[in-house]
């Protein structure tokens, strides 16, 4: 397959005028302070459907012959595509058949199906959906529509590019995308290659899952739209020949970037459109020329968003959980609550331990979750502790 031109991104931007939003790009006073550079923020996690993918989805259904269309289409995706795809081919008035990794977000699923889309779970992650997909394409003659390795749907993802030429102030600059398949970093770099050779571009991947870092997969990310163990010839030459750079973040950062997002720029993200901003905060990201930051998503359930707050919080510091060894006997916890309250902190839960950990015939352990200002009051904490006579062990 041959890579997509600037020609044909031009033209998929005209497929999709008045069909997806031009997205904002907002400033952040909070994440620039943080990082030491000017720092935007490309809002795709307001676009329709909630990510990036209506573009490349769009743009492939849009040139579909006639006789595919009766036919139909099928996808394998891990949420954000087959939403895209569903919403594509209602527009389209087609049949669109998803297939989805088992334990695929519920908010995601929930949308493709509500779209009118018949949604299958397929296998422990995305390259069985693909397998999966594939063979259903075999069975029906329907037209599978790749989330990644096709030059349609890298087109359709370009125009973002194309609106970043334009949203971008003059000079140099970094734009930081997160990585995946590769099909929106492909798509943005033709465009910006082409448009503002003067910026650079960064690519960022989960550490769970970095093929195009060199990196062996080891298991599941929070970061699941970027989660591909195998990324395709197409996007894997774009890239290694557009691309200047690609670094990797844990869960933790991404996390830590999906809570600053909420509370301080109030923005709703899912981890992998958390992640540019999570190579930022980490000092990934090489220079100090104005950074941007895609937000390619925001589809996030609610209990996996509860569930990555706390781990977010946790993570950095807001969140102090303490196993603290007492004498058995009346009014030690609260000796230890007034120390927590002197301090300013707020008791989230208390938990008692008297066997099973070690624990002395007349001892019992106290296991607390603090609400916390961040690390180094949580520090403080502890030290405060420790220092009024407590056998403190800080839990991770």
């Amino acid at each position: 397959m041959m890579r997509p031109s600037l020609e044909e991104i031009r033209e998929a931007g005209e497929r999709l005028a008045g069909v997806a939003q031009v997205t904002p790009v907002h400033t952040s006073g909070t994440l620039s302070g943080l990082v030491g550079r000017p720092v935007s923020l490309k809002a795709e996690n307001l676009q329709l459907t909630g990510s990036f993918k209506i573009r490349g989805a769009y743009n492939t259904v849009a040139q579909l012959s006639e006789s595919e269309r009766e036919a139909g289409v099928v996808t394998s995706s891990a949420g954000n595509h087959g939403q895209a795809v569903a919403w594509a081919a209602r527009q389209a008035g087609i049949n669109a058949t998803i297939f989805v990794p088992d334990g695929a977000p519920m908010a995601k699923f929930d949308a493709a199906v509500g779209y009118g889309a018949t949604v299958i779970n397929a296998g422990a992650g995305f390259d069985e959906a693909v397998a999966a997909g594939l063979r259903h394409v075999e069975e029906t003659g329907a037209t599978f529509v790749h989330a990644f390795d096709n030059p349609r749907v890298i087109a359709g993802q370009g125009t973002l590019g194309l609106e970043l030429a334009e949203q971008l102030p003059p000079g140099p600059g970094t734009v930081v995308i997160p990585v995946g398949g590769g099909g929106l970093a492909s798509g943005i770099a033709i465009a910006l290659r082409a448009l503002r050779p003067e910026l650079s571009l960064v690519g960022v991947q989960a550490a769970a899952c970095a093929p195009f870092a060199g990196r062996t997969p080891v298991g599941p990310t929070i970061a699941d739209g970027i989660a591909v163990k195998v990324p395709a010839e197409l996007t894997k030459g774009i890239l290694r020949d557009l691309l200047d750079d690609v670094v990797v973040v844990d869960d933790a950062a991404i996390s830590r970037a999906l809570v600053l997002l909420l509370e301080r720029s109030k923005l709703v993200v899912e981890g992998a459109g958390a992640a540019p901003v999570a190579a930022l905060l980490q000092g990934l990201v090489p220079g100090d020329d104005p950074a941007c930051a895609i937000l390619a998503g925001g589809n996030i359930d609610a209990t996996t968003l509860r569930s990555v707050t706390r781990f977010g919080l946790a993570s950095s510091g807001r969140y102090l959980v303490v196993a603290i060894l007492i004498p058995d006997r009346p009014g030690q916890l609260a000796r230890i609550v007034a120390a927590v309250a002197d301090l300013q902190a707020n008791v989230l839960s208390v938990t008692h331990h008297r066997e099973g950990r070690n624990i002395g015939v007349l001892e019992t352990e106290a296991e607390l979750t603090l609400e916390t200002r961040g690390e180094e009051h949580s520090r403080e904490l502890v030290a405060a502790l420790a220092a009024d006579g407590f056998a403190v062990r800080r839990l991770t």
